[in-house]
């Protein structure tokens, strides 16, 4: 419980808030609706973003307390405030040709058009997200190097296509242009470009690293900061987080179109994945459950594929976290067995 205390505290005062924005507007009837709409998205934001919670501490665990501080700080604030509030302004203000402050005043005044100019770059936003996403698993999946497989031969398999260069980037590119056919022609190229920035902004987080490990073999000291925690790394998670948030962002708007309430329950959900990372890296729960952090990846996965169909068809954000934990449940039982037969 310890390690919740804050994000418990922070729920609080959250669920406060909305109830107060929901008074000041209508009344008790409507506050109390608020606290439970953001109820609501703070579960769904919590369930689609355990498998992130997974991959973040695979790669918390190894950093020390400086960069895994400023990650759990600056990296709450950007995750709650960044993409949960400013992020969906930024893409309205940049597509309808409006100004921030006017965004902001269209989304607390009429909600409803807010949520229309938003959710009608959907397309845009899902082949972003689901490009940077699809090659996170890629490159999980198509390792040379991993020597713990799931799948047993299958994975191990797969693995060895790592040896081939550039075949991530090959299957995410072959995958986004057979998503084209479930876009209009009138959106394929804005669709296509999203898509390929999302493969552009993946490989400059990796350039940033492979600058950093350059320098590793020149000056052990800054090696030592590279496997400590590093700004390369520091941007992989940031985007990774910006990517998980995308669909939680647009799933939102199915349930409340207000976007204090919306920021609210997102925020909530969001502060606990952060308590749920520092559990597994603190508790060493990832050395205990070895196939954890593959059923994590998996699940990366499978967001991107569903990420890529709701650009045309519309599914249920509870579909995509149940895969998830369904997927993450797998893993777990997975983990224990091996751990049963390893003794």
């Amino acid at each position: 419980m310890e390690h919740f205390k804050f994000s418990l505290i922070f729920s609080a005062i959250a669920l406060a808030c909305a109830g107060w924005w929901g008074y000041s507007s209508g009344g008790i009837t409507l506050a109390l609706s608020m606290i439970w709409l953001a109820l609501i998205l703070a579960v769904m934001e919590a369930s689609l973003s355990f498998d992130n919670a997974v991959v973040n501490a695979s790669i918390l665990k190894t950093w020390n307390k400086y960069w895994r501080t400023l990650f759990l700080t600056v990296g709450m604030i950007v995750a709650v405030f960044g993409m949960r509030l400013l992020f969906p302004i930024v893409i309205v203000a940049q597509t309808a040709d409006m100004g921030m402050l006017e965004v902001w005043t269209l989304a607390i005044n009429n909600p409803h058009e807010y949520s229309l100019k938003l959710t009608s770059h959907h397309a845009e936003v899902s082949a972003f997200g689901s490009m940077f996403l699809m090659l996170v698993f890629l490159n999980f999946l198509l390792d040379e190097e991993k020597e713990l497989h799931w799948l047993g031969v299958i994975e191990q398999k797969l693995g060895l296509l790592g040896k081939i260069n550039a075949i991530s980037i090959f299957v995410a590119l072959s995958v986004l242009m057979a998503s084209l056919a479930l876009v209009d022609d009138t959106n394929k190229f804005v669709v296509l470009t999203a898509g390929i920035w999302g493969i552009l902004v993946y490989l400059g987080v990796d350039l940033i690293g492979q600058i950093l490990e350059t320098e590793e073999e020149e000056s052990p000291d800054i090696g030592n900061l590279v496997k400590k925690g590093s700004i390369g790394g520091f941007l992989y998670l940031e985007v990774l987080d910006a990517s998980f948030s995308f669909d939680g962002v647009i799933g939102a708007f199915a349930i409340t179109k207000d976007i204090v309430v919306i920021m609210i329950g997102l925020g909530i959900g969001a502060m606990f994945v952060r308590s749920m990372t520092i559990y597994l890296v603190e508790k060493g729960t990832l050395d205990g459950y070895v196939y954890l952090e593959h059923g994590a990846h998996y699940a990366i996965g499978a967001l991107s594929l569903i990420m890529l169909l709701s650009i045309k068809f519309h599914i249920p954000e509870v579909v995509t976290g149940l895969i998830g934990i369904v997927l993450i449940a797998i893993a777990v039982w997975s983990s224990i067995k091996y751990n049963r037969i390893s003794r």
